[in-house]
Parts: structure tokens; sequence; C-alpha cells
């Protein structure tokens, strides 16, 4: 499959192979959860959306961290709790989000779940509704 047309490339900035640096409030926000926690609010998004959840990417070493992908410019608009680390545009500097390819070797990251027509990027009252239920 030519990974560069194929349907399921629906934003540009995902790379063709491997993995590369996005910066965060110029294609996406990003919320950053550590392992286990991310992992509980991937399977309570993955249940609430029948497995539309949107670009969720996880990291495969230290703190296995979970990044829930947002449409730039929307991380700011909530409370996170702790635990939840909203990344973005802001005047403190600049974050970047490491982004794998959809195909292919791209080990440490790999997608919880793939970006879709249907779920571009991940709700972000749904993701702020879970994580805070889960951060209780």
């Amino acid at each position: 499959m030519n990974w560069e047309t194929s349907p399921l490339r629906v934003h540009d900035w995902i790379p063709a192979s491997g993995h590369a640096l996005r910066h965060a409030g110029i294609h996406f926000d990003a919320v950053r959860v550590d392992g286990p926690p991310g992992e509980r609010i991937m399977y309570d998004l993955t249940q609430l959306t029948e497995f539309h959840v949107g670009p969720v990417i996880r990291e495969a070493t230290g703190a296995r961290y979970f990044y829930f992908l947002l449409p730039p410019g929307t991380a700011k608009s909530y409370g996170w709790p702790a635990g939840a680390r909203p990344l973005g545009r802001s005047s403190a500097g600049f974050a970047y989000v490491g982004v794998p390819a959809l195909d292919g070797w791209t080990w440490p990251l790999d997608w919880r779940s793939l970006p879709t027509a249907e779920a571009p990027f991940v709700e972000g009252q749904l993701l702020h509704d879970v994580t805070r239920r889960v951060a209780r």
C-alpha cells in the first residue's frame, strides 16, 4: 500500500515512515498522560466512542506517556487535572510530540488509536470529562 496516498492518511503531518517531531499547537494540541492513567482513559474513550476515539500515540519507554491529539488551539480551553499536561502554543515555550508513521518500524512510538475521517482528532470535552473521572 502507498501510505502517502492511503485513505488512512488523514493528516499531512503524519510521516510516511519512521517517526517525526511535530510542533504542538500548529498541527494539533496534545494532552499527555502517563502510563496507567493513560491506559484507563484510553479504555474508557474506546468504550464511549465505540472504537472511534481519534488519534492517540503511546511511548513504549520511560513513563509510557499517552498523547491524546486534539484540534489545534483547544487544549487550553479546559482545566486539566493533575497528571494531564496540555501541550500547545504558549508563551512558556514550545512543545513537540513524536508522531509515528501509520505503518512500519516506529519504535518507541505507536498508535493506540488512528486518526480517521470520522474522528480526525480526539473530542476535547469527552477527553476532559474522562480524564477528570479517572483522576479522582
